[in-house]
């Protein structure tokens, strides 16, 4: 144990004492003695390493005899280093940074001993019996007015405790003061008191009988359980914050002072302490009580808040928004919505606005907040379905990046073709070629083209608008002359061209299985729907359309023969699908081309036969029956069946057959007169020449036969004689 010689020390008496640790071994002692002097023992105790030095309080206006210091108190506050010291008729602050030490007077009352402390917040603390005072390094402060002599101050936790002793009565009262909510936290009556200690978290009282008393504080759920019970939530909350409770706590605190004062019909005021809890209650609990239509202002600030701090649902924004528009406050709308304009991330649910704002009938708000969000359909949903602003929703749509433009032209393609065809169709063009871009790199590259939407991924946006489909796609094949969907696209034109009512083309989108075959069933019907065309015909009577009809056929044929190059096996279309849309549509022209490029020669002739063109007939059998360029010579031999089961005249055609027939010796005489007797309407004469040759090339072929016989026979009979010799 270390000790200390207090040899320079005179012979007086210690009237107080403080010990501060400055940072450990270093420690700052202070004696104060009966004359106002105050002894100052500064270093490591320990190790001797100590200094020593002498404050003298200045008695320019009292009496030594009647100056002892009756109490000090260490303020460090950062840098600074002071000692208050306290004598009965004044209060000195020492700066004991400076060497020497200086002194300064701050008051020229003091007080007794006993009646000295400090606070948590390096503040002197002096009992009188008017008052208790506070003073700061600059002098005197705030003072609190209690009645009654001073016998102990002290501190404890914020709390300021006072024994004091009333004159009249001669009872002694140990109070505990709240300052911050300038109340009472305890009162008792206690007997002579001679020590008063706050050690190991309690309050300590010995008395001049040399019993104790332990004041023991109470936990903070007893103390805000007590306060709830007297109302006193303002001091409840202080109470919470003064003790750094949690959030959690300190929200449940609000939480109840909201509902005393909402059940006091004190709105405003519950609101503002309930948007205090934001991030702790559950806001649906505070939503629900706000709901009714006189209370709409304080729901609209608690919503408000609730977004501020970014805890608000979708269903807090739809809310949110509703309020606006019932209050019809579009200021504060507007605020709203266009308060993100600094910030990276919305503080509400993008959609959710843009719908509450569409179904008021707040469409310019919607419509910032959709394209703000880069929320393309929502803009253009708003533009064409509430405003009908086609040419705005154009012009919109060409300022978007391509791939975007193709997403909002696939879903609002149909409104945009109804309304304004051509500029769609131009939009669509630029889309699928990228006519710019191309220009300048100089040449079509099928790389490049691959990137580019297809136009079959628009086809749908036509469906009640064929004429503009194929407008659109007639653009595009003179365009782009090697497209990917080069098969698709000419399918679709054909189905357009050869449908007399140019409908959409449905049977190029949907009758192609996942085979790439044609389905049977649209087969099948194939020759119903032929049949009826004769009707259909007879009953138009529309020049125009038939006119229309006649340039789309004469479109479609071009199309078929320039998308079969002679040097290519197969066309750049599906030939089933075309074959079945001439059938369909009794497009002769295009079945005779396709069925003699697939060399199909009976169904060539079975063409004709259907339309009973006998000289077509007849110069397609000359063209394909000649064995000679590649042809079938049996083609002469179904001719002839067609003309002996056609019931009618016709000898002029089966004589010219019958040359045929004869000059290639493709049937011989027996067979023809059978197939040509099953027609009534024909006469022998019309075969006698046919059979008179017949007959006599037939006697010519005997007679000759019957002379190589005879000459056999001569032979056989001078061979037989020679042997015999």
């Amino acid at each position: 144990m270390a000790t200390i010689e207090l040899t320079s020390i005179p012979l007086r008496q210690i009237t107080s004492f403080l010990v501060l640790e400055e940072a450990p071994p270093i420690i700052f002692i202070a004696i104060g003695l009966d004359n106002g002097c105050i002894y100052c023992i500064q270093g490591d105790i320990a190790r001797e390493r100590i200094k020593r030095f002498k404050l003298q309080v200045d008695y320019a206006h009292s009496d030594k005899d009647q100056s002892p210091i009756n109490g000090l108190g260490f303020r460090v506050d950062g840098q600074a280093f002071q000692l208050f010291a306290v004598t009965p008729n004044s209060v000195s602050l020492f700066n004991l940074q400076t060497q020497p030490p200086r002194g300064q007077t701050l008051d020229q009352i003091g007080s007794t001993a006993s009646s000295v402390a400090m606070s948590d917040r390096s503040e002197l603390i002096i009992g009188r019996s008017e008052a208790v005072y506070f003073y700061e390094v600059d002098g005197r402060g705030p003072c609190w007015a209690f009645e009654g002599e001073k016998k102990f101050i002290g501190w404890f936790r914020g709390y300021l405790l006072c024994v004091i002793a009333d004159q009249r009565t001669g009872k002694n009262t140990f109070n505990i003061y709240d300052l911050k909510n300038h109340l009472i936290a305890y009162s008792l009556a206690v007997k002579e008191v001679s020590h008063m200690l706050c050690e190991w978290g309690n309050i300590v009282l010995i008395m001049a009988d040399k019993s104790a008393l332990f004041i023991v504080e109470k936990d903070m759920e007893s103390k805000l359980d007590m306060l709830f019970k007297k109302n006193l939530y303002s001091v409840a909350i202080n109470l919470v914050q003064s003790q750094q409770a949690d959030a959690a706590a300190t929200a449940e605190v609000l939480r109840k002072y909201g509902d005393h004062l909402y059940s006091k019909q004190n709105y405003d005021e519950a609101m503002s302490q309930y948007i205090h809890t934001i991030g702790y209650l559950e806001p649906s609990f505070v939503i629900q009580k706000f709901l009714d239509a006189q209370r709409i202002y304080n729901l609209t600030n608690y919503l408000e808040k609730l977004h501020e701090k970014g805890l608000a649902s979708k269903d807090h924004t739809t809310l949110l928004l509703n309020c606006y528009t019932k209050l019809k406050d579009v200021t504060k709308l507007n605020v709203f919505i266009k308060s993100e304009e600094q910030v990276g991330e919305h503080k509400f649910d993008v959609e959710t606005a843009i719908r509450a704002c569409r179904a008021a009938n707040y469409h310019e708000q919607a419509m910032y907040v959709a394209k703000k969000a880069g929320k393309h359909e929502w803009y253009l949903k708003i533009l064409l379905e509430d405003l009908a602003m086609y040419d705005e929703a154009l012009q919109y749509i060409n300022s978007l990046e391509p791939s975007q433009a193709g997403v909002t032209v696939k879903e609002y393609g149909k409104l945009l073709i109804e309304h304004k065809p051509r500029e769609t169709i131009e939009i669509l063009i630029s889309l699928c070629t990228e006519e710019g871009d191309l220009v300048k790199k100089g040449a079509s590259n099928s790389n490049f083209l691959t990137m580019l939407p297809s136009p079959v991924d628009f086809l749908n946006i036509f469906v009640h608008h064929p004429q503009s489909l194929m407008e659109f796609l007639e653009r595009y094949t003179n365009k782009v002359k090697d497209s990917p969907a080069q098969v698709e696209i000419h399918n679709t034109l054909l189905e357009l061209y050869l449908s007399r009512d140019l409908n959409f083309p449905s049977l190029s989108q949907n009758s192609i299985n996942e085979n790439g075959d044609l389905r049977t069933d649209q087969l099948s019907s194939t020759a119903t729907m032929s049949e009826s065309n004769g009707k259909i015909i007879l009953d138009r009577n529309d020049v125009n359309e038939e006119k229309d009809w006649q340039e789309r056929q004469r479109k479609g044929l071009l199309l078929l023969k320039s998308a079969w190059p002679s040097e290519q096996e197969q066309p750049l279309y599906d030939v089933d699908l075309a074959i079945i849309l001439c059938e369909m549509n009794a497009f002769k022209e295009g079945l005779l081309y396709l069925y003699e490029k697939l060399k199909l020669y009976k169904e060539v002739i079975a063409c004709y036969m259907q339309s009973h063109d006998h000289e077509g007939l007849i110069a397609c059998c000359k063209r394909l029956g000649d064995s000679g360029k590649g042809g079938d010579p049996s083609l002469w031999s179904d001719l002839l069946n067609y003309f002996g089961e056609l019931g009618e005249d016709c000898s002029r055609e089966v004589k010219e057959i019958l040359m045929y027939i004869e000059r290639d010796d493709i049937l011989p005489p027996i067979i023809v007169l059978q197939t040509l007797s099953r027609n009534p309407c024909l006469s022998l004469s019309v075969i006698k020449d046919y059979i008179a040759r017949k007959l006599e090339q037939e006697s010519k072929l005997i007679e000759e036969d019957r002379r190589a016989i005879e000459k056999y026979q001569v032979w056989v009979l001078y061979f037989k004689h020679i042997v015999i010799i």
